[in-house]
């Protein structure tokens, strides 16, 4: 299946412009064709495509995908050698120096008469992962990062690149019913614009490789809408939304979480480090994440998680192959407040981590990423500061945004505390090594991790939590050590070393013992002493049963599936494994003037009734196809057991008034959460 050549590139293009052609080819068999065009080819030019995409550190091998690859100059074919999985040397090459007239079809260039015939290079790219890392095509969307697609030119990385979008055939796009229009596809993505047409498919340009693949491509038939923070465009655009979607607020709410951002980096009046961003969202039935990237952020959702119109709009609401343009104003009705466990406010508190991210890692990032190495690991120690720091600020500028209620941002800072404070790997990983072995550990879950390691997320936001409220009691606060470390790396490159100098510096005093206990050990952090000398109250309950036993289970209709065993619980004590399916129950009667009962069971709530007062029984545990009785003692009861409380977080209680007013005076509050950077 051979794409046509591509069309001829703008005389404008620099005459050493790398060219991409991606075509939609097969809607229905998820593929992409890719011509890449060489100019000035040199003799044992070699390819490569990228191995990881920055911000997953995983190896994600993404060269498994590329078919049917070839390769021609001047008209005449050349044999592509592959020097390993990813990487491929083109074969000899006809390097007579011919005319600007006798080159063959395909890409011109300027000034390049008497030039070398450019190298082309075709091949095919499987699409069909819905995650924000990779790619996507079928009948109805189109998306690609161009880590997925594009083959790097070694040694022509820095070089100007181009990225030629082509829209799908017309047949290609099916309607529904068979007498509506074909849906009109658009193009969405944060690089520079060179040449399009009005639905934003032709060419892009980007100063090199890495600008290149760090925009990701979003077409289709997609809401969109754009909205101006600080005279910078934004552009939201949706796909997989039904027509119950409520645009108007969640471009509000978007835009309102931009300026709070921007004026925590950049104070009342600065600008920011781009000059437009898009946010693509994808909806579906039950994926979630996001990936950020200079100028622009991929995020996926359940749809569920969307905000509803609960009446007809007042406003139009945009077609998906409209754009609305948004004036600075909020909806016309209130609607109600958000709470912890709200779909949308998990949206909103995405958004606002990846939006985040423009700042904290896209720029401000470890020294050890200042240039990504696209083929291989990029190991650093300082993801607990950028993606735990980034995670502490998301809810909470959520919050100071007048998006989220102080309960409810104090309930999900309780959730990140007891999952952190639930997690036997806690005591032997430290976050550090946590950040250093993300590539082998963090995305490749399995039965042990929990006991094993601690997410550089969670501990990585507490640390950020502990930091403030520790600087906050020496007048400053972790937002002022943002802002010094963005001026003192110049919005770039950074090391802990710096950290600790901005850090000195606002606490008066070196905390080089606090980070060495809180990052580089696994002590437990402080954050309840912290938390209550800010007026913050902490209390304690029972955590669930299933962390009680030292479990972590799936509860269906169909029975118990014991998934994970954490280390030092009763579950283990027992000799419980993951993969085991717990069946029933069996035990005595309390006086032993009856015979042992034996129960059925499909989740763990049904245990306490039938035990009753007793402390032991017996679970019958089907695994590797046998049935095995194991004696279990039910929580509490276990000698040295080790404490599983959970804890909630509310705001004191204020005191009556002494003015005779029916409020509080502001005094009765806490400064934080709610401080903002002074």
């Amino acid at each position: 299946m051979l794409a046509p050549l591509p069309a001829q590139l703008s005389p404008l293009s620099p005459p050493d412009t790398i060219h991409y052609r991606v075509c939609p080819l097969d809607l229905h068999a998820h593929l992409f064709s890719v011509t890449l065009t060489v100019p000035q080819p040199t003799a044992g030019l070699v390819l490569a495509l990228p191995v990881w995409i920055p911000g997953s550190y995983l190896v994600r091998e993404f060269a498994q995908h590329l078919q049917n690859m070839r390769a021609w100059q001047d008209g005449q074919p050349l044999h592509l050698h592959q020097l390993d999985k990813h990487r491929w040397r083109v074969g000899s090459l006809p390097l007579a120096t011919v005319s600007a007239s006798a080159a063959p079809a395909g890409p011109a260039f300027a000034g390049t008469a008497p030039s070398t015939p450019p190298l082309l290079v075709q091949y095919e790219v499987y699409a069909r992962d819905a995650s924000v890392r990779t790619a996507w095509l079928d009948a109805e969307r189109g998306f690609f990062n161009g880590t997925s697609l594009c083959l790097r030119v070694a040694g022509r990385e820095e070089h100007p690149h181009q990225l030629e979008v082509v829209r799908p055939a017309p047949h290609s796009v099916p309607t529904a019913p068979a007498s509506a229009p074909a849906p009109v596809w658009r193009v969405a993505t944060g690089l520079t614009p060179w040449q399009l047409d009005e639905h934003g498919f032709g060419t892009y340009s980007a100063s090199s490789f890495a600008e290149l693949v760090d925009a990701p491509v979003e077409m289709g038939p997609f809401w969109s809408a754009q909205f101006d923070v600080r005279g910078i465009p934004h552009r939201l655009v949706v796909s997989g939304a039904g027509q119950w979607f409520d645009g108007e607020r969640l471009v509000a709410d978007t835009q309102r979480i931009c300026e709070t951002q921007m004026a925590f980096w950049h104070g009342p009046d600065g600008q920011p480090p781009f000059s437009r961003y898009v946010f693509m969202l994808h909806t579906t039935h039950d994926g979630y994440g996001g990936l950020e990237h200079a100028n622009s952020t991929a995020l996926i959702c359940p749809r569920s998680d969307l905000p509803r119109r609960s009446q007809p709009a007042q406003a139009p609401q945009p077609t998906p192959n409209q754009t609305v343009q948004t004036a600075p104003t909020a909806p016309a009705a209130q609607p109600p407040a958000l709470t912890a466990t709200d779909g949308y406010t998990r949206l909103l508190g995405l958004i606002s981590h990846e939006y985040f991210h423009t700042w904290n890692v896209k720029r401000l990032r470890p020294a050890e990423l200042a240039q990504i190495d696209f083929d291989r690991e990029n190991h650093t120690e300082l993801l607990w500061l950028f993606e735990g720091f980034t995670s502490y600020y998301d809810d909470l500028l959520l919050h100071r945004a007048g998006l989220l209620p102080a309960s409810a941002y104090l309930q999900l800072l309780a959730k990140t505390i007891n999952q952190v404070a639930h997690t036997p790997g806690r005591l032997v990983q430290t976050v550090a090594q946590a950040s250093f072995d993300a590539w082998i550990k963090f995305y490749r879950v399995q039965e042990n991790t929990p006991n094993a390691t601690i997410s550089y997320y969670t501990k990585g936001a507490l640390v950020a939590l502990c930091l403030d409220l520790t600087l906050r009691q020496h007048g400053n606060s972790l937002d002022h050590a943002m802002r010094a470390l963005w001026q003192r790396s110049s919005g770039g490159p950074m090391t802990e070393h710096d950290l600790r100098d901005v850090l000195a510096q606002l606490a008066g005093r070196r905390l080089d013992a606090e980070l060495d206990a809180w990052v580089h050990s696994t002590a437990d952090l402080p954050v309840r002493s912290l938390l209550e000398a800010h007026g913050i109250r902490v209390q304690t309950s029972p955590a669930p049963l299933a962390q009680q036993l030292g479990l972590r289970v799936s509860e269906t209709a169909s029975g118990l599936t014991i998934q994970s065993v954490l280390r030092g619980g009763l579950a283990e004590q027992a000799g419980m494994a993951a993969g085991g399916e717990w069946l029933a129950v069996a035990f005595g009667s309390t006086d032993g003037s009856q015979p042992p009962e034996t129960w059925r069971i499909n989740k763990l709530d049904d245990v306490p009734p039938l035990l009753g007062t007793r402390s032991q029984l017996t679970a019958w545990v089907s695994r590797d196809r046998r049935v095995l009785a194991l004696p279990l003692t039910w929580p509490g009861t276990f000698p040295g057991q080790t404490s599983h409380d959970t804890v909630q977080l509310s705001l004191p209680a204020a005191p009556a008034p002494t003015d005779g007013s029916h409020h509080p005076t502001p005094s009765t509050h806490p400064a934080w959460p709610a401080a903002t950077l002074g």
